[in-house]
């Protein structure tokens, strides 16, 4: 997909029942909001993206399950386990000034209060009380960090870089 770059929202999870449905695992606060976009985009890790259409996305205890175009049956929904559901970044509305994409995090690089080098973020972990940064440093030690304001200072996107309130030995 030239010039628009996606954007990975989520992972697709185990089958749920046995006509076609799938758990949504989101990487964002609001998934519900997906169910506006007119397509999905799909991708194995590695692989390219391709559409899909939404049938149907709804709440159910404590998750999401998803009913996507062409997948009818469980065995199909087993064959969909872990592949990424993204969308192009100009269909993702826009963030406020405190609210990033987690795309928009990795590669940035992370210095502490004292201006110390801690790494650049890797990737991010959802923990369900919060999102942890990976940071990898010059030493391949991957530190990880709690993404709260008590940790993260700021995010200077344009910078390039995330100022943090951790020890460069932590």
């Amino acid at each position: 997909m030239a010039g628009n770059e996606i954007v990975v929202l989520g992972r697709l999870a185990d089958p749920y029942g046995i006509q076609g449905w799938l758990w949504l695992y989101p990487f964002g606060d609001d998934p519900m909001a997906w169910a506006e976009m007119p397509v999905w985009w799909l991708s194995r890790e590695g692989e390219p993206w391709r559409e899909c259409k939404l049938k149907r996305l709804k709440a159910h205890g404590d998750g999401l399950v998803v009913l996507l175009d062409g997948i009818e049956d469980r065995s199909a929904a087993e064959s969909m386990k872990g592949v990424l559901v993204g969308a192009p970044r100009d269909a993702l509305p826009t963030t406020d000034s405190d609210e990033f994409y987690w795309a928009d995090l990795i590669g940035l690089e992370v210095v502490n209060a004292a201006d110390e080098r801690i790494g650049k973020v890797v990737g991010l972990i959802e923990t369900g009380a919060n999102s942890v940064l990976r940071v990898l440093g010059d030493d391949k030690v991957e530190r990880l960090l709690p993404f709260v304001s008590a940790v993260v200072l700021s995010v200077e996107k344009e910078a390039g870089l995330i100022r943090v309130e951790w020890g460069s030995d932590w």
